[in-house]
């Protein structure tokens, strides 16, 4: 007997993970998940996670998205924010969902659209995870070819550059140079914890005007 998909329960903080899933089967996946928006997928050669997020988790990327609005806004670099838009590419077998994620050098030739098509579309130059869960293993961003990685977990930003086709670690980011990323992702996230959103970002913007 075949299950539904609407059958299958998956709770916040949650994950499931099924084995021999077709390319086919993947697109039917994901257009019944597209009424979920709380749902995160992660496909590669036939194996396909599905992720709930904690509410807290859908706070920090939206927060970590918006500190990354203010600097690209601040220093006038033209970029298309595609939020956690599915990007996929058939011929390589994979999907994923990241969290947010922008285009910034290539950003004139994503004008105009609505979804990404990594079988013609370049792939975004910044993508940002929030509280990984086992679905990065499969390294679906190396593959696909995202030049930068942003990943925050309790321990805080990492940056992951793409390299002859292999991720490696970063103090900095070449999207935003001379900027200490890290060091103000992990404070001003602290502070929206502590202190609230509003203030955490006027105290960015605060920063931004005093130090750019």
């Amino acid at each position: 007997m075949l299950l539904e998909l609407q059958q299958i329960i998956v709770k916040p903080g949650q994950q499931m993970l099924l084995q021999d899933i077709s390319w086919q089967q993947l697109e039917n996946i994901l257009e019944e998940l597209e009424g979920r928006s709380a749902a995160r997928i992660s496909y590669s050669d036939g194996w396909l996670e599905i992720m709930v997020p904690l509410p807290e988790h859908e706070k920090d990327k939206e927060f970590i998205g918006d500190l990354v609005k203010i600097l690209l806004e601040k220093l006038q670099i033209d970029f298309e924010p595609f939020g956690s838009t599915t990007l996929k590419n058939e011929r390589m077998r994979q999907a994923v969902e990241a969290d947010t994620c922008f285009y910034i050098q290539n950003q004139a030739a994503m004008i105009g659209k609505n979804r990404i098509d990594l079988n013609v579309d370049p792939p975004p130059d910044l993508a940002i995870e929030v509280d990984i869960t086992s679905r990065t293993r499969f390294d679906n961003y190396e593959i696909l070819g995202v030049p930068e990685l942003w990943r925050y977990t309790q321990k805080g930003l990492e940056i992951s550059l793409l390299q002859n086709g292999k991720y490696i670690k970063a103090q900095s980011s070449p999207n935003f140079p001379d900027i200490p990323i890290v060091e103000l992702v992990n404070e001003y996230v602290q502070q929206c914890l502590t202190i609230g959103r509003s203030q955490a970002i006027r105290n960015f913007r605060s920063w931004v005007n005093n130090n750019l």
